[in-house]
């Protein structure tokens, strides 16, 4: 077995479930290819070596302990300085597979380049802007990417003026609108308002996991996703469409109800998927991303006009998962897919250290 690459996840975030699941299907894919040696991130931010999915899912504290003295514990406190010094000679790359902050958002990242280990995805700049919503829409909107109306809040804001808020998003955006904390992603936290008490609880929900918020207006359309894949020259996949089994394609309908229906090929004229492919490779240059990335966008029923909604640059890897969908439909396999973007984080590396 040649490659030997170790895989992070779980992690402290709102999506340390989803992080979990989508290492366990990493782990089943690349079995008998790729050495996998995994090391499971606590909620409470323990990092456990050799700690497969199954297990951490099965723990009820998220807490693993080896034994009875410092020595014998499995957990690291310090990952920077222990874990990491040693992994660097033990391990060809790293995929940091985690969702959401503390992981998705640069963190990890950083702490990967000072450990000078080749990593999958993103770097620090493009794995922060990817995470915070508004920095992200700004950098679009300058780029010249279609983008819906939004509004972004800080927690002190709505605490200080509730009512001067809610006068403001329903005279700029209205109802329905959408509530989402700034660095979040795969839906938690998101609630669609109706009118001023919902918004008013979605508020209070979406603060509950991030100091600033962003209100977007509806967009009355379907729901399009395309992959990325690549570094300097990166390509996109086929689209794909998502009918949502609820009234949005919340948390629970992506990964734990099933009840949406993934359409690939999405149901687009050949102008239509080219004006998706297009954008979505934009949208990926545009934050500097690197190895992978999902755009979002939504095609309007009224016009037809494409907007894109987001890009994220750690998308879901589970099962049920639209980003190796995507591929596989592309003509890339889920296990090639990993084993691609391994290739293209070690060529990365050598680029910019020049080795």
């Amino acid at each position: 077995m040649g490659l030997k690459m170790a895989l992070l996840y779980g992690g402290q975030s709102g999506e340390h479930e989803v992080s979990v699941m989508s290492a366990a299907s990493v782990v089943r894919a690349v079995s008998g290819k790729i050495q996998v040696v995994p090391i499971g991130i606590t909620k409470e931010g323990r990092w456990v070596p050799g700690l497969s999915p199954e297990t951490l899912a099965q723990q009820g504290c998220w807490t693993v302990t080896g034994g009875e003295s410092p020595e014998d514990d499995r957990t690291v406190q310090n990952p920077a300085g222990f874990l990491l010094g040693a992994l660097r000679q033990q391990v060809d790359l790293i995929f940091p597979l985690l969702h959401g902050p503390m992981g998705e958002d640069g963190t990890i990242q950083g702490l990967l380049e000072l450990a000078h280990i080749p990593y999958i995805g993103a770097g620090v700049a493009a794995s922060a802007v990817g995470m915070d919503k508004e920095m992200m829409k700004a950098l679009f909107k300058q780029q010249g990417i279609p983008i819906g109306d939004y509004l972004v809040y800080r927690r002190f804001e709505w605490e200080s003026a509730p009512g001067a808020i809610s006068q403001e998003i329903e005279d700029r955006l209205g109802y329905p609108c959408f509530v989402k904390p700034a660095n979040l992603g795969s839906s938690v936290g998101i609630s669609k308002a109706h009118n001023r008490t919902e918004l008013a609880a979605a508020i209070k929900l979406a603060l509950t996991y991030d100091r600033k918020i962003v209100i977007e207006a509806f967009l009355d359309g379907r729901e399009i996703e395309c992959g990325v894949l690549g570094n300097d020259q990166p390509v996109a996949s086929v689209p794909g469409e998502i009918i949502p089994g609820a009234e949005f394609y919340s948390y629970e309908d992506k990964y734990l109800n099933d009840n949406s229906q993934l359409i690939i090929p999405a149901r687009l004229t050949a102008e239509q998927r080219a004006t998706v492919q297009e954008l979505a490779v934009k949208a990926f240059k545009a934050i500097d991303c690197a190895g992978m990335g999902r755009v979002d966008f939504f095609v309007l029923n009224r016009d037809g006009r494409i907007i894109v909604n987001e890009i994220n640059t750690i998308p879901g890897f589970t099962k049920i998962s639209m980003y190796p969908k995507l591929w596989a439909a592309s003509g890339i396999a889920y296990p090639d897919l990993i084993q691609r973007l391994a290739d293209l984080a070690l060529e990365r590396f050598r680029e910019r250290h020049g080795v």
